[in-house]
């Protein structure tokens, strides 16, 4: 069974684990525990009850499948025997994901304390999150103070306000580690981070459970989110960037969700418009639509750890517009489209905009309720408050507006040279990774073997992973344009969102690691085309197996990229002449 496209019916079907995933038939493990019990039930007076509750169990798993025929795998018939009962499948359902969750964990906790520096841009937020902590905003820090604040004095900044360039969302995050663990020690500044990181990777795997409807699938997913170096590297720095891919993940999530909510109900409207025989000439305006407002909500606090979340907000806005006028379409509507745009797109905006806006302010508070900020108090003292017909606008509106436009106008200027700075257009074939740290023990310390130890911490992502995902995401651009699957049109709408602006800005200092934002549509993309290879269940045995060992080998080299890059992703002490070995491309030195 392939994706839905276009002409699929207005109503989704029942979610199930696999069937609909891309390229995976209907699997023994996707029928519902409902479904099983009532199967079950229904059998139980018969006099050859065992015989008939074997019997209806099959056929409620799957009612075209003849199991006298040994068609798929070996691996696939003793799947089918594992996963037999009600309560296995459910284990499966969250055990799948749980595991590769805690897998995650494992990677991304693991020393995390090392090396107790200031890695890259952490002298910014961790700083900033600690003075946000005590004041309500970033305070100012004497010059040259990281070496001291990494020994332990936490407590230089001064009440003086310091320029910041980003919202304080994601600052106020990394301040709850050091409220739990202290500032004194990097796993303080790094736990927060650490978190949304461990977070993501259930996340996606969830996602990627109901957007393919195979646990399996979503399992993969995880996995492989759960072994990037890239997505390591991002949950053991405390900066913005990996905090931000967590709101946005979560609001992709919710338009997954939406989409399905609102597909089902517009379904219901036009059935009982044509049972009361009239013609449904426009359609619904569809006004309660929780999910939609929750990935508003999830966009706003994005933008609130950085702006880019303005983005995915644009993007997915457009996504819901464009879902309804297709649901429209189908359902017959006369006047989809005007409907579509004038109707239930303008109640999308009302709906979300708000709701955006409220989220990203809230997250300002400190600013607010405190005298102390930066530009807190500027039309009063250094500026000249509004004049004319905004004279009435409040002046801690104005002082507020000013500094957002500064801020706007630092970071579209940013030009400054930097020697990790990486051209938008080489960043799906990683071609500039960022050296974050590099620390060197020329004393034999380093307990590497070696005289001198290198411990490195480089955002290079596994190769095997990340190249493989970047040519799964140019096939998806050929595959929606010929087949219109609305799984792909999903994915690469959070490639849209996450990649494409970043174009406008080619000549501003800006770095690989940005790519955190939109890596999960990255490896969602990837496992679509794994569930393509992966086959259908019911394929001849050989086909079935073929595919099976090709797709365990490709996961099995993926493990193998992340054992010997662990290292530089983890300032481990390594030797000169075995660092020398993970630079596969001469630029990521």
């Amino acid at each position: 069974m392939s994706p839905a496209t276009d002409s699929e019916p207005p109503v989704p079907a029942p979610d199930s684990d696999s069937s609909g995933a891309p390229g995976v038939d209907t699997l023994p493990w996707s029928i519902t525990p409902e479904d099983a019990a009532a199967a079950a039930e229904s059998a139980a007076g018969s006099t050859t009850a065992r015989a008939d509750r074997t019997a209806a169990l099959r056929a409620a798993i799957d009612p075209d499948y003849d199991y006298r025929e040994p068609l798929g795998s070996r691996l696939d018939r003793w799947w089918t025997r594992l996963m037999y009962t009600p309560g296995r499948q459910r284990l499966w359902r969250w055990g799948g994901p749980i595991a590769v969750t805690l897998l995650a964990a494992v990677l991304r906790l693991y020393d995390l304390g090392n090396p107790q520096s200031l890695v890259f841009d952490e002298t910014f937020y961790v700083k900033d999150a600690w003075s946000l902590l005590h004041l309500g905003y970033e305070g100012s820090w004497p010059s040259g103070v990281d070496p001291s604040f990494a020994a332990g004095n936490v407590n230089q900044f001064t009440t003086a306000p310091g320029y910041v360039v980003h919202p304080p969302l994601g600052k106020w995050i990394i301040a709850m580690g050091e409220a739990v663990f202290g500032a004194q020690n990097a796993f303080g500044w790094r736990i927060s981070v650490a978190v949304c990181g461990i977070l993501a990777v259930l996340l996606i795997s969830l996602i990627g459970t109901k957007l393919f409807k195979s646990t399996l699938l979503g399992t993969i997913a995880g996995f492989l989110f759960a072994i990037d170096g890239h997505a390591i590297v991002m949950s053991r720095v405390g900066i913005l960037d990996g905090i931000l891919m967590l709101f946005l993940l979560l609001g992709f999530g919710a338009v997954l969700l939406d989409r399905e909510w609102h597909l089902r109900r517009l379904a219901a409207w036009v059935a009982r418009r044509e049972d009361e025989g009239r013609e449904p000439t426009w359609g619904p305006t569809l006004w309660w639509r929780p999910w939609l407002m929750a990935a508003a909500v999830a966009f706003g606090l994005a933008s609130a750890v950085k702006w880019s979340g303005l983005y995915f907000l644009v993007a997915f806005v457009l996504y819901a517009v464009l879902v309804d006028a297709l649901a429209r379409r189908r359902a017959g509507i006369p006047f989809w489209l005007s409907a579509s745009i004038l109707k239930q797109g303008v109640a999308t905006v009302i709906l979300t905009v708000p709701l955006y806006l409220a989220s990203y302010l809230v997250t300002w508070t400190g600013w607010f309720v405190t005298n102390g900020g930066y530009y807190r108090n500027w039309a009063q003292t250094d500026g000249k408050p509004w004049t004319g017909s905004l004279s009435w606008v409040p002046l801690v509106i104005q002082n507020f507006w000013h500094f957002e436009v500064s801020v706007y106008n630092f970071n579209v200027n940013e030009h400054d040279p930097h020697p990790y700075a990486a051209n938008p257009l080489t960043w799906l074939f990683m071609i500039r990774p960022t050296q974050m740290y590099v620390g060197t023990f020329n004393d034999g310390t380093g307990n590497c073997g070696a005289q001198t130890c290198y411990a490195n911490i480089t955002s290079v992502g596994n190769a095997a992973i990340w190249w493989a995902a970047t040519a799964a995401i140019f096939y998806l651009v050929y595959r929606l344009i010929r087949k219109r699957e609305w799984q792909v049109g999903l994915i690469l709408m959070g490639m849209v969102a996450g990649y494409l602006p970043w174009l406008l800005y080619i000549n501003r200092t800006i770095f690989q690691f940005y790519t955190i934002a939109f890596e999960p549509y990255m490896i969602l993309g990837l496992v679509f085309v794994i569930g393509l290879a992966l086959g259908k269940r019911t394929d001849p045995p050989r086909k079935r197996a073929r595919a099976l060992w090709i797709v365990g080998a490709y996961l099995l080299l993926a493990v193998l990229v992340t054992v010997f890059f662990y290292p530089v992703w983890t300032a481990q002490p390594i030797p000169g002449w075995l660092l020398t070995l993970h630079y596969w491309l001469p630029s990521w030195r």
